[in-house]
């Protein structure tokens, strides 16, 4: 692993979070929000084509702190396989319900959840209510329908239930609006192998590591890993696969992980995640990176400053990592953008990603596309007094 702490070559590999939007979305909202945080800032930060199209990806070349710095971004897909875990129709979808809440209420990890932070568990339950809100609709108007009906015919009231797939196909509609049908594919996906990964999935992340690991034979002063919602736990079995494996060269690159946003308990807490637990253990005593986690209180999407390792009661006795800090959405936006933006949980949840009015060590920009590597960027800071690492998780095993 490098020792020095000065970048001027820098490859990024960023895993988004459950998200069935073309990457390019990555490229473009990088370029709007740097280019604003470059004005707040006063430094400088261009967006190019990428070198190579081994990944989809981009270019930056910085100028910050007076130090010349060329990033190469590469956003690791996997939206094909959440478009295919969304490929549902709306009965498939109502199955999909029954059988998550069935996983999450059984194995008591929805309980355990709420103690945590009950703004992801709301969040959780959103779908959930509101897909039983819109049967429920949907078979009042029914009811009605057949009523009004009955009266011409005692048979004609049976023709009452049509309206029922018509209102249910109507909600569906809705959904770029409400996201109902998108949030309930998400934890639906996160709950089908009860916390393990899918064979698809695995294969993913084999192809991910492969990645990673030709940057790090690479003359680059940092990898960085960044690890967004989901994309954080994929991200921590990604590097725990490389350590384990033995492709993490000494004398390397400096090797770190980001990981923003994250929801490591909605699947570290199921039955069979153990080999998301086993991950989290062996990073977080793994001196060969630097792991830096960043949450807010203020995205309700997030386990905010709950440390995704104690949490889920894996912690070995010398544990160094994750370093768990806050963005502090309140501080770091000026009043004005924060009433604006305080209501729309999922514009939050991606603020990580954007420019901030008022930015404190937290700078998406300076970490990725800066002068100095996240470990040493974040060598003095302390972690968030208000942190979370009561081991919560009734489910502690590891895979052997």
């Amino acid at each position: 692993m490098s020792s020095t702490a000065t970048v001027r070559r820098r490859r990024v590999f960023y895993i988004p979070g459950y998200d069935p939007i073309p990457p390019r979305r990555y490229r473009e909202l990088y370029r709007k929000e740097g280019a604003e945080q470059s004005l707040i800032s006063s430094y400088s930060i261009n967006v190019l084509k990428a070198k190579t199209d081994v990944t989809y990806g981009w270019r930056v070349e910085a100028l910050i702190d007076d130090v010349t710095v060329e990033t190469e971004m590469s956003v690791l897909v996997w939206s094909d396989i959440v478009k295919h875990s969304m490929d549902r129709g709306i009965l498939a979808t109502y199955r999909q319900l029954v059988h998550t809440v069935m996983v999450y209420v059984g194995s008591g990890a929805l309980f355990r959840l709420m103690r945590l932070r009950k703004g992801p568990v709301i969040a959780a339950l959103y779908p959930v209510g509101s897909l039983i809100v819109q049967l429920a609709l949907a078979l009042a108007a029914a009811w009605g329908a057949g009523r009004m009906l009955g009266l011409v015919h005692p048979l004609a009231a049976w023709a009452g239930l049509g309206v029922v797939p018509i209102l249910l196909l109507w909600f569906r509609r809705q959904d770029k609006r409400v996201f109902v049908y998108y949030l309930m594919h998400d934890y639906a996906h996160a709950a089908s192998h009860q916390g393990a990964y899918s064979p698809d999935l695995e294969a993913r992340l084999a192809v991910f590591a492969d990645h990673v690991a030709e940057a790090l034979a690479q003359d680059f002063e940092e990898v960085l890993i960044v690890g967004h919602s989901s994309g954080a736990h994929l991200a921590v079995s990604v590097l725990a696969d490389l350590i384990r494996s033995g492709r993490v060269p000494q004398g390397g690159p400096a090797l770190a992980l980001l990981s923003l946003g994250q929801v490591v308990p909605m699947v570290s807490f199921l039955p069979r995640a153990d080999r998301l637990r086993a991950d989290l253990a062996l990073l977080s005593a793994c001196d060969a990176l630097t792991w830096v986690d960043v949450n807010a209180p203020g995205d309700g999407c997030a386990f905010a400053l709950c440390d995704p390792v104690s949490v889920s009661g894996v912690a070995p006795p010398n544990k160094r990592w994750p370093l768990v800090i806050s963005a502090a959405f309140t501080q770091t936006l000026s009043p004005a953008r924060w009433r604006a933006v305080r209501w729309r949980f999922f514009r939050l949840h991606f603020q990580y990603l954007c420019a901030f009015d008022r930015p404190g060590d937290y700078d998406y920009f300076r970490i990725t596309a800066g002068p100095l590597t996240l470990g040493a960027r974040f060598m003095d800071r302390s972690p968030s007094k208000s942190r979370i690492e009561d081991a919560t998780s009734g489910y502690t095993s590891l895979r052997p």
